[in-house]
């Protein structure tokens, strides 16, 4: 079975090159463009989700893991854990969209989307793409069926976000056959199911290498259960490795390499890490509308006042704009991918030439998920705080979010950073993007045409929020320079900057692609768009004020105010409108709701 047919953009574009251009709607892929193949597959995966995971969420949420493991192979019986395998295991290797559009429709439950995700993801990426045929042969079947559950193990007590300084050493036995590893793994998700372990560690303390280390293997202990804030059904556990004896043949990838796996798998984990972050927060604005439909006060359902009707119309907009900011850049990656048969080279080199986006999706998508959360726990009350209802557990469950997959501070740092790397390495035409802005603001106020078509306000608003980002990345590099990295308040606030532009624009270009047919969008893409401006300027106010003071601060606050001109959007009116055709549906829709 090979790849869905469908287009995915009508030209290729570049990482990051959403700051320094304005595409078009048929050029950018969208959730309304999914193939028919794709829809089934969706479809299915929702019933799935729907039945037998929130159908079993108790027993999950107990840690019966030989549900869990059953739950995992029936996913592999129907083709879900083989989306990314290729065709020559027996895989379907289907892309990137369809491998985001199966997480977002699984992750009904924060437990089993980990179980799910940590598998499918940091599990078996790393043999697929960097495994011999004969490891390939050996372990993907049994891993593409469920048979086997696999575990990644990284992360160290004094090595988390700085993964490059693990202390797991692995010593080469005197005969060749093996390697010693010696040290401890922490917070290894899938550990107390896992069959196959993925574990880093340096050979004689230099080498950073990746080693095939099965369940069972002599001197492999997996510690107890970690009693978990949230995501309580999945396992999460500690590792001991004593002596543990390790087939040389087990070496995966190259010796010394290890840090391309460890970095390379981390960036579908982002993109996926958002898409979850979407099906997460359709669940629960579900939840949250459907109890609020029932739940009485001063005689009429709590969804009838304003303030209940503002939380969903917010919720809402965000994944709608999520959604078309995932869809968007996965549809980016699988556009940047050769025809036919592909390397595991060429599938890395189109992912990680998004890595800005996947960085952005990630840190993003789980605010966007907690702030989800929140509201629709306020809906619930007092209710919402007590475990038999279903929002209090998604609120523990949002928090991991922000901290998986690298921190949200990380990844801040990481997008902007390699916005300027490539900048530098003039890969991105950034820097004559700033100075044209610069001669713009400088040259004063000009006239500009009127608005034209539906979007046509949030279209000049989503350019001026890029101008605002690239002036104020101009200002952030003239006041520090080489320096600026040292800066990570300022580094931060232009990551929130890229972020807000990423993902308007995403939700406009999305919105005006299916405006005829689906009006519901264009709301959703009105009220995200208002809101998001706003949020641009108080993050360009604010950082002016860290970089300038005095006449330079006046000058460029006045040059804000110029670019922050706009006649605002009346979202109370039309959050009304988002909210109730949300609650009429019962759910989150883009369809038309009538009656």
């Amino acid at each position: 079975m090979g790849t869905a047919a469908v287009s995915y953009s009508t030209r290729k574009v570049s990482g990051g090159a959403f700051l320094v251009e304005d595409l078009q709607p048929e050029e950018v892929f969208t959730p309304e463009d999914l193939s028919e193949e794709q829809k089934q597959m969706a479809a299915i995966a929702a019933d799935f989700a729907e039945k037998q995971i929130l159908g079993n969420i108790q027993e999950i949420e107990a840690k019966n893991y030989a549900l869990s493991r059953k739950l995992m192979r029936d996913l592999g019986e129907l083709g879900m854990l083989c989306v990314d395998v290729p065709e020559s295991y027996g895989g379907m290797e289907l892309g990137q969209v369809t491998s985001a559009l199966l997480t977002e429709k699984l992750s009904v439950s924060g437990s089993f989307s980990v179980t799910f995700s940590a598998h499918v993801g940091i599990g078996m990426l790393p043999l697929i793409w960097y495994g011999t045929p004969e490891q390939k042969q050996k372990y993907l079947p049994k891993l593409a069926s469920g048979e086997w559950i696999a575990a990644y193990a990284l992360s160290e007590a004094s090595a988390g976000s700085d993964a490059m300084n693990i202390r797991t050493r692995a010593t080469l036995a005197p005969d060749g056959k093996y390697y010693l590893l010696n040290g401890e793994k922490m917070w290894i998700s899938n550990a107390g199911m896992a069959s196959l372990f993925t574990v880093f560690a340096k050979i004689d303390g230099e080498k950073f290498t990746a080693f095939l280390v099965e369940a069972g293997t002599p001197g492999l202990t997996v510690g107890p259960e970690e009693h978990k804030l949230g995501i309580r059904g999945s396992s999460t556990c500690p590792l001991a490795l004593a002596d543990c004896q390790v087939p040389a043949e087990n070496v995966l990838g190259e010796i010394g390499k290890g840090h391309h796996i460890a970095f390379n798998v981390l960036d579908v984990g982002r993109y996926k890490l958002g898409a979850a972050a979407v099906g997460g927060a359709r669940t629960v604005l579900r939840d949250g509308i459907r109890y609020g439909r029932e739940r009485m006060a001063f005689g009429k359902p709590v969804t009838a006042f304003g303030l209940i009707q503002e939380k969903i119309a917010d919720t809402a907009a965000d994944i709608y704009a999520a959604e078309a900011a995932v869809y968007r850049t996965v549809g980016a990656i699988d556009a940047a991918m050769p025809e036919g048969e592909k390397t595991a080279e060429q599938i890395q080199k189109a992912i990680g030439e998004f890595a800005v986006e996947c960085s952005i999706l990630k840190f993003w998508g789980s605010e966007m998920l907690e702030r989800s959360v929140d509201k629709m726990l306020q809906i619930f009350g007092g209710y919402g705080y007590v475990e038999e209802y279903p929002v209090e557990r998604a609120y523990r469950d949002s928090r991991i979010n922000k901290i998986f997959e690298g921190t949200n501070e990380i990844n801040r740092l990481i997008a902007t950073g390699w916005m300027v790397k490539r900048a530098q390495q003039g890969r991105l035409a950034l820097l004559p993007a700033i100075k044209k802005v610069m001669d713009e603001v400088m040259a004063g106020p000009s006239l500009q045409a009127p608005p034209e078509g539906v979007l046509g306000a949030e279209r000049n608003l989503v350019r001026n929020a890029k101008k605002l980002g690239l002036f104020c990345a101009g200002a952030a590099s003239q006041k520090f320079g080489t320096e600026l990295s040292e800066q990570q308040e300022v580094v931060g606030m232009l990551a929130d900057m890229l972020a807000e532009i990423l993902v308007s624009e995403s939700a406009l270009l999305r919105a005006e692609k299916c405006a005829a047919r689906m009006p519901m969008g264009v709301r959703l893409a009105k009220y995200f768009i208002a809101n998001s401006f706003r949020r641009m300027v108080q993050l360009a106010e604010k950082l002016v004020a860290g970089v300038a003071e005095g006449d330079t601060l006046r000058t460029q606050m006045a040059i804000v105010r110029r670019l922050a001109r706009h006649e605002p959007v009346n979202t109370v009116a039309l959050g009304r409108e988002i909210a109730k055709a949300m609650v009429a549906a019962g759910r989150y829709t883009v369809e038309e709701v009538r009656g």
